[in-house]
């Protein structure tokens, strides 16, 4: 079994994958979207099926109060456009996967500030954070869903 995390961003969309044990996330890059990370589905299926991606876990930016505003809608269509995609590749064979995975939306409040600080931590000065927070920002939301999978 492997997990996906996605944090998605304006300028990129940051990946994660799990471990097979679902222990551990570990990052794997970013894709550039130029401002809309709907321009990031093809890749991340290509991802999906090169990794044999079980299941795949959303960061969902809802707001500080925990509702939901504009950014979270969006990543509820990106979400049921990625599972629609994956479905229509399964059923005309145009990438390698079999079967589609299970998807899910995580809370992703704060898991910003908790990447920049795990930078930090790992001695990654400042300036080389904005290439990496969006990776490290899915390392966040899959281990907190890989963390909850475990209790």
């Amino acid at each position: 079994m492997v997990w996906l995390g996605i944090d998605l961003g304006d300028a990129r969309v940051g990946l994660a994958l799990s471990d097979p044990e679902l222990t551990l996330a570990h990052p794997i890059g970013n894709i550039q979207v130029y401002g809309d990370y709907f321009h990031a589905l093809d890749e991340v299926i290509d991802v999906i099926g090169d990794e044999l991606v079980d299941h795949v876990v959303i960061g969902l930016p809802l707001l500080l109060n925990g509702e939901e505003g504009k950014s979270a809608k969006k990543a509820r269509r990106w979400a049921v456009n990625l599972e629609k995609r994956l479905h229509a590749a399964v059923e005309d064979e145009s990438y390698s996967i079999t079967d589609v995975p299970s998807i899910d939306l995580v809370d992703e409040r704060l898991t910003t500030v908790t990447a920049h600080h795990q930078l930090f931590d790992a001695h990654v000065g400042g300036r080389r954070h904005r290439p990496m927070i969006d990776q490290q920002s899915a390392v966040v939301i899959l281990q907190t869903a890989l963390d909850r999978n475990r209790r």
